[in-house]
C-alpha cells in the first residue's frame, strides 16, 4: 500500500466526508443559486482586480501568451455583444470548434456571460459528427477556424458560422469574420443573472444504441467541479496548472478551464498536438507544478525513456490521471523517476468526477484502486436487481442520488434516462467496494470502449461505416492494446461480389476517420460473412470480444511455451 505524506493543508478523509455541508460548499459561490448565479462571474469577474494571472497560451510553435482576469472579462464582453448582435438570446446555444487558443476561452466566458448554453464540439470531429450534435442542441451559432470550416461546410442546416482566421486566409460565403466582430464589439456587457437548475453546458456522450446523447450540465454543476479542484486536484494558489485534456471533451472543459478559474487559479493550454518532448519541455519552462492527464499520455511520457524525466524530475509537486485505469506500472515508475505521487480519479461526463484518490485528502492510496467517493457524493455497488452489496462483490457503481448533494445529472437531454431509477443513478461500470470503502474498477458493464481515454460508442462508427457502399453490416467492439488500453476493431460483411483486401480495409479505416473523428475508427478490419446475433437481430458483440480475448490468451500461451 502506497501512504501519501500528510502535510498540514490536508484534511483527513474520512473527517473531510463527515463534515460537508451542501451550504458551506455554496456558499464558496459568489452567486446564488436560488436568484442570481453567472458562470461567467463565477470564473473570470469576481477575480478581477490586482492584475491576477488567468491563462497561459502556448501556440503550437512555442510562443507564450498570457492573460489576465480583466482581459478575460473584456473578451467575453465583446463575445457576448457579437453573438447578441447575431440574434442569439440567453438560453440558446452556442458551439465552439476551436483548438486550445485564446478564442476559444472567449467563446466559452461569452457565452455564459450572456446566460447562453456553451456546447463543446472536438476538432478532430468530422461533418456526420458535428450534424448530430448541433441538430441535438438545435444551435443558434458555431465559432470555429479556418482548419474547421469545411467540415461545417458539409453539415446539413447549419447555423450561422464565425470564423477565426488569419488576415490571408479566405472567409467563405455566408460565414462571419469572428475577429473582425470582437474588433467592433464593445468590451462591456452586464452578465444575465440565472438560477443554479438553467444550463450552461451541453454535453455528449457516447452510447451503445443510437447516437451520441445530450447531457445538459446546469449552473448547479460549478459547485461540484469547485469541490474537484480542491479535494482531488489540490489546486493552490502558488501552482502552475496544467490539465492537457481538450476542452472538446468534458475533462478538459469541467477541470482544464472552469474548474481553476472558478478557484481564481491561472491555467494552461497548449494548441500543439500531444507528445512526449512538448509535454516535457513545457513543464520544464513554465515550472507546472500540477499536472493532470489521462494514462495514454503518461504511458508515452515513460516510452520516452528516463533519460528524458530527468530534467524534471522532483518538479511536479501532484499529477492527476483521469479517463481510464490508471496502470501500477505507472505509478511506481512516475515515484521513481519524477518523484511525483499520481493519483487516478473516476468520473464521467453524465456526473464529472466523483471517485477518486485525492491529493488533497490524507487517505490511503493503492495501485489499482480508483479511490474513495468525494466528500459530497455516496456510492454505491448493485446487483442487477437493484440491492447493495457488501465489500469484495463485484456489481454496477451507482451514485445515491438522496445522499450525493453534488450530483447535478437529472437525465439526458429530451431521452429517457433508464440509468436513472430506484433513487440511483448507476454508471455502467463495473466495481467492487474494498472493506476500507475505497473503489476497485473492473471494467464496463456495456460495449463502450475506452481508447486513449476516448469513450467510444461502437453504434457511431458503425454508423458510419455501413455508409460504404461495399459494406452491408459491422460490428465494433474493443480489443486489449498496450498502449490504448483498447483499439476499435470493426467485423465487416460485405456485398456481392466485392473482395475483403488489405487495401479496402484501410479505405474503410480512413473513410470512418474523415466522416466521425479522428480517433473513432476501427485501427483493426476484418472482413466476415455473417455477424452473432440475438434471435431479435441484435448484435451480440459480447461473443466478439470474448472470442478476442480467447485468441489473445492463445497467442500468449503459445509465446510463453516457445
Amino acid at each position: 500500500m502506497l501512504q501519501p505524506e500528510d502535510g498540514s493543508a490536508r484534511l483527513a478523509y474520512a473527517a473531510a466526508k463527515t463534515a460537508f455541508q451542501m451550504n458551506e460548499a455554496v456558499g464558496l459561490l459568489d452567486g446564488d443559486l436560488e436568484n442570481a448565479i453567472n458562470a461567467c462571474v463565477e470564473c473570470c469577474d469576481r477575480h478581477v482586480g490586482g492584475d491576477r494571472l488567468a491563462l497561459r497560451c502556448l501556440s503550437a510553435d512555442g510562443a507564450l501568451r498570457e492573460y489576465t482576469f480583466e482581459t478575460l472579462r473584456d473578451l467575453s464582453a465583446k463575445a457576448a455583444n457579437f453573438f447578441a448582435s447575431r440574434g442569439v438570446k440567453q438560453g440558446d446555444v452556442i458551439a465552439g470548434m476551436l483548438p486550445r487558443t485564446i478564442e476559444l476561452v472567449a467563446v466559452i466566458l461569452g457565452a455564459w456571460r450572456m446566460g447562453a448554453v456553451y456546447q463543446p464540439l472536438f476538432t478532430a470531429f468530422g461533418p456526420k459528427a458535428i450534424e448530430h450534435r448541433l441538430k441535438m442542441s438545435n444551435a443558434r451559432l458555431v465559432v470555429t477556424n479556418t482548419a474547421n470550416d469545411q467540415k461545417l461546410a458539409a453539415v446539413s442546416n447549419c447555423p450561422l458560422v464565425a470564423v477565426v482566421r488569419e488576415a490571408d486566409e479566405p472567409l467563405r460565403a455566408g460565414a462571419v469574420d469572428f475577429r473582425n466582430a470582437m474588433a467592433a464589439s464593445s468590451p462591456v456587457f452586464e452578465p444575465v443573472m440565472l438560477k443554479g437548475d438553467d444550463l450552461f453546458m451541453m454535453m455528449s456522450t457516447s452510447g451503445t444504441t443510437g447516437f451520441a446523447k445530450g447531457v445538459p450540465a446546469p449552473l448547479r454543476a460549478l459547485v461540484a467541479f469547485s469541490a474537484y479542484m480542491r479535494y482531488a486536484i489540490d489546486l493552490r494558489a502558488d501552482d502552475v496548472f496544467w490539465n492537457i485534456a481538450d476542452p472538446g471533451w468534458a475533462y478538459g472543459l469541467y477541470y482544464a478551464v472552469t474548474g481553476p478559474l472558478m478557484l481564481g487559479c491561472a491555467t494552461t493550454l497548449y494548441e500543439g498536438g500531444f507528445t512526449a518532448e512538448s509535454t516535457y519541455r513545457i513543464i520544464d519552462r513554465l515550472g507546472v507544478t500540477n499536472l493532470a492527464g489521462s494514462p495514454t499520455a503518461y504511458r508515452l511520457l515513460i516510452a520516452a525513456g528516463d533519460e528524458a524525466a530527468a530534467a524534471i524530475k522532483g518538479r511536479l509537486r501532484v499529477v492527476s490521471s483521469a479517463g481510464e485505469p490508471l496502470n501500477p506500472e505507472i505509478l511506481r515508475w512516475f515515484e521513481t523517476h519524477l518523484a511525483a505521487p499520481i493519483y487516478d480519479h473516476y468520473g464521467q461526463t453524465e456526473m464529472g468526477m466523483v471517485v477518486n484518490n485525492h491529493h488533497g485528502l490524507a487517505h490511503p492510496v493503492r495501485p489499482g484502486s480508483a479511490g474513495f467517493a468525494m466528500p459530497g457524493y455516496r456510492v454505491a455497488v448493485l446487483d442487477e436487481q437493484g440491492r447493495e452489496l457488501g465489500a469484495n462483490q463485484p456489481g454496477v457503481l451507482a451514485i445515491d442520488l438522496a445522499r450525493s448533494p453534488l450530483m447535478w445529472f437529472t437525465g439526458y437531454f429530451q431521452q429517457e434516462t433508464p440509468s436513472i431509477a430506484g433513487g440511483f443513478y448507476r454508471t455502467g461500470d463495473t466495481v467492487e467496494a474494498e472493506p476500507d470503502g475505497s473503489i476497485r474498477f473492473i471494467g464496463r458493464e456495456d460495449d463502450l470502449i475506452t481508447s486513449s481515454g476516448y469513450r467510444i460508442g461502437p453504434f457511431d462508427v458503425e454508423s458510419a461505416l455501413i455508409e460504404h457502399a461495399a459494406v452491408v453490416e459491422a460490428a465494433v467492439i474493443g480489443v486489449p492494446d498496450l498502449e490504448r488500453t483498447e483499439i476499435v476493431k470493426a467485423f465487416v460483411v460485405l456485398r456481392a461480389g466485392v473482395e475483403g483486401t488489405p487495401a479496402l480495409a484501410e479505405e474503410l479505416a480512413q473513410y470512418v476517420k474523415t466522416r466521425l473523428s479522428a480517433h473513432a475508427y476501427p485501427r483493426v478490419v476484418e472482413f466476415v460473412t455473417e455477424l452473432p446475433k440475438t434471435p431479435s437481430g441484435k448484435i451480440q458483440r459480447f461473443l466478439l470480444r470474448k472470442a478476442e480475448v480467447e485468441k489473445l490468451n492463445a497467442a500468449t500461451k503459445q509465446d510463453h511455451s516457445a
